[in-house]
């Protein structure tokens, strides 16, 4: 490694070790909406994978593939659907959320959710609903028999979560095109990276960088680490 890119890990790590303020209110923001976004969607979204997995209804069928392709839309067109509708003629022009991590929360919901909704379908589907009817049968409450079956899926349940955390957190059109990048307003860390990617200012790229990177990991082990919990041990 030349020394050129040793000094910029150097001046990327003493960014985020001396809590820089630029770095550390783009991390802030960054985790902040986007941890809002997926709290704020994540029980209807689970309840609404529960309902698709376990229950028959007219349209059904659609709203699968609703959700499913709402998963292959290009996030910038998220952000643009989101602008029209928060712009000052819009239909929610009314809120002022335009440029506002409010209107950043809502355009990363609208991402969240059908990544949620298609995967907690999927995790719901994969046990055997004999399981749920007889429970019902027997007189258990469902609310307790809703939290049995999320306890037993908790490992792809966590996936899911983690899935569409990951892609919020890592989006770029729909913040840069509903949040404006405004330095300590809307400004979160892929927007950072890439204005100062272009402006050459790389050691605060890296250091952004290296939380995701750190994230990715932490991630990961825990969810490694729940699924070798879940694996039952031969005797």
């Amino acid at each position: 490694m030349s020394e050129g890119w040793l000094s910029l890990l150097q001046q990327a790590f003493s960014l985020l070790l001396s809590f820089d303020h630029d770095v550390w209110s783009i991390i802030n923001i960054s985790f902040s909406v986007s941890f809002a976004a997926l709290l704020i969607t994540l029980i209807p979204s689970l309840a609404l994978g529960f309902v698709l997995a376990f229950t028959q209804f007219r349209g059904r069928w659609l709203v699968t593939n609703l959700v499913q392709t709402l998963q292959s839309i290009p996030t910038v067109v998220i952000g643009l659907l989101v602008y029209l509708l928060l712009t000052r003629n819009g239909v929610l022009g009314d809120l002022k959320w335009l440029f506002t991590q409010k209107g950043m929360i809502l355009g990363q919901m609208l991402i969240c959710a059908p990544v949620l909704i298609a995967l907690s379908q999927a995790a719901f589907s994969s046990v055997d609903r004999r399981a749920w009817e007889t429970a019902r049968t027997l007189g258990v409450a469902w609310p307790k028999a809703v939290y049995v079956l999320c306890r037993e899926l908790r490992v792809p349940l966590l996936l899911a979560v983690i899935a569409a955390f990951s892609r919020i957190l890592t989006e770029v059109g729909c913040s840069m095109m509903v949040g404006g990048n405004i330095m300590n307003v809307t400004r979160n860390i892929p927007t950072a990276i890439a204005l100062e990617t272009s402006k050459g200012d790389f050691a605060q790229a890296i250091a952004l960088g290296l939380v995701l990177l750190i994230l990715a990991l932490i991630l990961n082990f825990t969810l490694g680490t729940l699924r070798g919990k879940a694996v039952p041990r031969s005797h």
